[in-house]
């Protein structure tokens, strides 16, 4: 019963999606598991910057590239961490998360990006854009979606901590090609971003936001007086048909193409019944370590990783 009522309540919320191009659900984490999930985040950082600056792991295996880096981290997230796992179970197997994804890109659908965004006070404003353009993939059509990113705010997010404005109904091509005129008013850029309706991302503890990489959206400035950071645990997954989603993701390299949500789904269900998930101990083993370079071969894959590429805007 509670399986069908996901599953409804994900065709429900897949359909503000296609529609709207962004969607908000409410109590996808728990109090406690946001709580211990930015605690141990804030801490980790310090933990990876050390090793990163002390040359025993290379930067790409902790740290994305962001762009607009000053007082902002992506801090990509180990599937090997108990509280990462708790997190996912209750995002994508205890919440209709997961069943909304699989209702917009199928159970095959790869993880693509698993990290942890801190914008600390000080952070710029960002740009509107898209996370992806508009158009057609080797493989699919022009109207389907590449990818589908989902915000957890870890916190409550108030409007000084610089939450995420997001344009609503702009993952079409109709809105990508005025979003690419200039100096014609009335349809152009300018007459885009001043006439259409925004939602500002005040999400509570434990709310997320789903969206669609083609929705145009951007992040605001931390101007807290009160010295509060903005952390969003997120996850990515991308439409299985698509070969190269056109910017790098934010994840760990060896987590690169390895799992998918039907995966991810019945393992975590796996480890929370029966204490342990061969499968994810798998995932979660430690790569070998590389300090000292700037790129990363994932051979399986034929991928060259490499430091100062296209940073993730979309925060």
């Amino acid at each position: 019963a509670i399986a069908d009522e996901l599953k409804a309540e994900g065709k429900s919320h897949a359909a503000v999606l296609r529609r709207d191009g962004v969607v908000r659900i409410d109590k996808v984490l728990s109090h406690g598991v946001a709580d211990a999930l930015r605690a141990w985040a804030f801490d980790h950082r310090v933990e990876a910057r050390a090793e990163v600056d002390e040359g025993r792991i290379g930067q790409l295996y902790r740290f994305a590239d962001v762009l607009l880096k000053h007082n902002r981290c992506d801090l990509t997230m180990p599937l090997g961490q108990p509280v990462v796992m708790s997190a996912l179970t209750e995002a994508i197997v205890d919440s209709s998360v997961g069943a909304t994804i699989q209702s917009l890109l199928g159970d095959t659908a790869p993880l693509y990006e698993l990290s942890c965004l801190i914008s600390d006070p000080g952070s710029q404003r960002q740009v509107v854009h898209p996370d992806t353009p508009y158009g057609a993939r080797s493989g699919i059509a022009e109207d389907e979606p590449v990818l589908y990113t989902c915000f957890i705010a870890l916190q409550d997010v108030t409007e000084d901590m610089g939450p995420t404005t997001w344009i609503p109904g702009t993952h079409t091509k109709k809105a990508h090609a005025q979003f690419g005129r200039s100096g014609t008013p009335g349809d152009d850029k300018d007459s885009l971003l001043s006439s259409t309706p925004s939602v500002l991302g005040l999400l509570p503890k434990g709310c997320c936001a789903i969206f669609d990489s083609r929705c145009l959206h951007n992040g605001g400035a931390n101007v807290s007086a009160e010295g509060r950071s903005r952390a969003l645990f997120y996850f990515t997954f991308k439409n299985p048909k698509v070969g190269n989603a056109g910017n790098p993701g934010s994840i760990r390299p060896e987590l690169i193409g390895k799992t998918t949500l039907k995966e991810l789904r019945t393992e975590l269900g796996v480890l929370r019944d029966k204490g342990v998930s061969e499968r994810l101990d798998e995932l979660a083993a430690t790569p070998p370590l590389m300090a000292g370079g700037e790129a990363v071969m994932i051979s399986d894959l034929g991928l060259i990783a490499r430091l100062g590429s296209i940073g993730r805007e979309a925060f």
